[in-house]
């Protein structure tokens, strides 16, 4: 498989996984909280962020790292709520 088609399927899945945890999220599916959000988050922004990178979209690039550590942010958060 050529490394431009897996970089395409990269992006494709990551703006799938963080477009589709923000429409659960927005319908009452799924908690901004919850692991299934940040984990959808952190790895489609990720995904986003190896493809806007190869296709040099600086600016996207940017958003998603910032993406990624809302996400670990998040993450973090949770972890040190008592449960």
């Amino acid at each position: 498989m050529s490394q431009r088609i897996i970089i395409d399927v990269l992006g494709w899945v990551g703006s799938v996984l963080v477009v589709g945890a923000y429409a659960l999220n927005i319908s009452g599916k799924i908690h901004h909280s919850s692991k299934l959000y940040l984990w959808a988050n952190l790895a489609g922004s990720a995904f986003l962020i190896f493809n806007t990178l190869f296709y040099g979209a600086i600016p996207s690039a940017v958003v998603n790292i910032i993406w990624v550590g809302i996400a670990l942010w998040g993450m973090a958060k949770r972890q040190a709520k008592p449960q």
